[in-house]
């Protein structure tokens, strides 16, 4: 059997740690601006960004990967059928509250940081219609070309009394290449982090012991007016203890990009 020298070398970052998420991530730090340069993610159905799916602060969990979105069986997907087909109001809130949030991811250089390599820069629905509104623009075209893209800056700010940030984004106006150096290019190209790598997606069995332990809670949280109680399986509709308040799911995260930032620093 012939080596696969490709999958040796994933299996060298991976041991060395620079296929980590830490090492692999970049987020914009709040109150700064910075440069960056968008790469498109090669064989992507010609989408420039990953997209990912999310279920998102299930309990402890800041994000699980949903299996659905690869045709896999998926426990919370079918929990999410259930109660919209039960077709009460508390149900269909509830089913609300627990559908996958998408994620986007792009490579980025980061300008005074290129020594640190392509990064994966992780941004929400409103960043990734903005970036894509540009694109379709004829005044600025495919600004993640090698060639004739632009580099685009990230401001990232949070106002007084705002739980969260803000992240504005805007090209520059010139055309410029990625790098002036054609073999630091195609070195950037062949090195895209693959994202996929980066997140665990947990087995059926698991999701189902992490919504059952969430829908039944624990004995302190069950002392709680907002207790969701029941359980779940495929084989059988939730049976419900308490209310199903969608109020009481977003418990320790505050907003989507605070549960994944405590997601991609894992």
């Amino acid at each position: 059997m012939a080596i696969d020298m490709n999958a040796i070398r994933k299996k060298l970052n991976q041991l060395s740690g620079h296929n980590s998420k830490k090492n692999s991530m970049w987020r914009p730090e709040e109150g700064t601006e910075t440069t960056i340069r968008l790469m498109a993610y090669p064989d992507n159905d010609g989408q420039p960004f990953k997209e990912l799916m999310f279920y998102y602060n299930i309990g402890n969990n800041p994000g699980m990967l949903s299996p659905y979105q690869f045709g896999k069986p998926d426990p919370i997907q079918e929990l999410i059928t259930k109660l919209r087909d039960e077709g009460s109001k508390e149900s269909y809130e509830l089913a609300k509250k627990l559908y996958p949030k998408m994620r986007c991811y792009a490579p980025v250089i980061v300008r005074g940081e290129e020594d640190k390599g392509v990064r994966l820069w992780a941004f929400g629905k409103q960043v990734y219609q903005t970036l894509l509104n540009y694109m379709l623009d004829e005044d600025y075209g495919d600004i993640t070309d090698p060639s004739e893209g632009r580099d685009v800056k990230v401001i990232c700010t949070k106002n007084p009394g705002q739980m969260w940030t803000t992240t504005e984004v805007r090209p520059r106006g010139k055309e410029t290449p990625l790098s002036e150096d054609q073999s630091q290019t195609k070195k950037w190209m062949d090195n895209i982090p693959n994202v996929n790598d980066l997140f665990e997606l947990k087995s059926y069995e698991e999701l189902e012991r992490i919504i059952n332990a969430w829908l039944n809670e624990d004995e302190e949280e069950s002392s709680k007016e907002t207790t969701r109680g029941g359980s779940w399986n495929k084989n059988n509709s939730r049976q419900t203890k308490s209310d199903d308040s969608p109020d009481s799911i977003n418990e320790k995260y505050s907003d989507l990009d605070a549960a994944f930032a405590d997601l991609e620093a894992m």
